[in-house]
């Protein structure tokens, strides 16, 4: 190509069109495979405030451009902390400040609040090579004409990590939990594939879950009412402040999810006399179901085990979806089905010598992320016909 590729920054997603963002985040037409990346989405977080000022996540939205045309885009925000990404770098911020440096405020390519892997290079079809090289080129001038400690690519795809190592990027590894799809006809033919001390725990928990006083209810797109989404905020302010202090998104989000991001959507709720006491929001991909929130406001028995990991397996049998991604952490998920899967992350420090620290210590890191996996996966729940003889 001959044209010079531009780098703009955008302050807001409003001085993007959708049709444009979109064709990047290939979502124009029919169901995208990363719903996160899709304009609807990231315009909620920033309509919303989850995003902006007085937020730490300040939005710096990157896009690239040949001639009259955006052929690339990325999500890029300034971050004033390290929170709300899910890859720790509180001990780099740490001993880079003890060193006297400043760390914050960082450059970050993510979708805030969201681990689940996926594009962060964004390109147009047939601009890959050249739109991404772009981007991770425009990011890196932005931090070192802005004099920024670090640019930070994370839950990027295995394809963006060769052409982010390639142009001298740091490669991070971390680990979650995915539940994969091997063509079950439905969550029997799942359970036959366990052992059978596997198969009989999750029945007994299935059952106490299920016998709770209630019902679970599935919902999606217009069968979503605004009341499930009182019911999802209660949920969510509830485990966000356990877990985080202070929960990420703001209440104005679900309202506006309830107007733009329904068909991405699906709800699964415990209802005891037609109301909610429990319930996950999860995003539905092309290809993946996506757990993102869980909360109640009563307590029962194996109830998030259920709502969270079973019935979000029993939909994406029926749907025909390849894999459930149960969101971070959680060891307890493997007796579930759900194995440890690499999930990685894209690093550029600006001080060499902090550099050159960071990459020692990455290597170690891989290798015991590396390992850990190999030994969690042999601790997995699946059949083993020698196990089973001494069962």
């Amino acid at each position: 190509m001959s044209e010079p590729i531009e780098i703009q920054l955008h302050r807001s997603l409003a001085e993007i069109t959708p049709a444009d963002w979109d064709a990047c985040a290939r979502a124009e037409h029919q169901r995208p495979v990363d719903p996160f990346t899709t304009y609807r989405f990231l315009k909620a977080l920033e309509d919303s405030g989850s995003v902006g000022p007085g937020t730490g996540w300040q939005p710096q939205y990157l896009t690239a451009h040949a001639g009259s045309e955006l052929i690339a885009v990325a999500p890029l925000y300034a971050k004033g902390h390290s929170q709300g990404e899910y890859v720790f770098d509180h001990n780099w911020a740490h001993a880079y400040q003890n060193a006297g440096g400043r760390y914050y405020p960082k450059l970050q390519i993510a979708v805030p609040f969201t681990p689940a892997t996926g594009r962060r290079f964004l390109t147009k079809p047939g601009y890959e090579e050249i739109g991404q090289a772009a981007l991770v080129q425009g990011a890196l001038q932005i931090g070192e004409q802005n004099q920024l400690s670090s640019l930070h690519v994370t839950f990027c795809t295995d394809q963006e990590v060769e052409i982010g190592r390639e142009m001298g990027l740091l490669h991070r590894t971390g680990q979650q939990f995915h539940w994969v799809n091997e063509e079950y006809a439905d969550f029997d033919d799942f359970l036959a594939t366990l052992s059978s001390r596997k198969r009989k725990n999750i029945r007994k928990e299935r059952k106490q879950a299920q016998a709770f006083g209630g019902e679970i209810r599935s919902y999606t797109g217009d069968q979503i009412r605004p009341e499930h989404w009182d019911a999802i905020w209660a949920f969510y302010q509830d485990t966000g402040s356990r877990k985080w202090g202070t929960p990420y998104l703001t209440r104005d989000f679900f309202e506006i999810a309830h107007q733009t991001l329904r068909d991405d959507v699906l709800l699964i709720m415990a209802e005891i006399g037609g109301s909610p006491i429990a319930g996950a929001m999860n995003m539905i991909g092309a290809e993946t179901l996506f757990g993102r929130y869980w909360g109640c406001i009563q307590d029962h028995a194996c109830l998030h085990f259920e709502i969270c990991y079973y019935q979000a397996i029993d939909w994406a049998i029926a749907n025909g979806l390849t894999r459930v991604e149960a969101g971070a952490q959680g060891e307890h998920k493997l007796a579930r089905g759900y194995l440890p899967v690499e999930t990685h992350s894209l690093h550029w420090m600006a001080d060499q010598g902090f550099s050159d620290a960071v990459a020692q210590y990455l290597v170690a890191e891989r290798d015991a992320v590396a390992q850990e996996i190999e030994i969690l996966t042999s601790y997995g729940p699946f059949r083993n016909t020698t196990q089973e003889d001494h069962e």
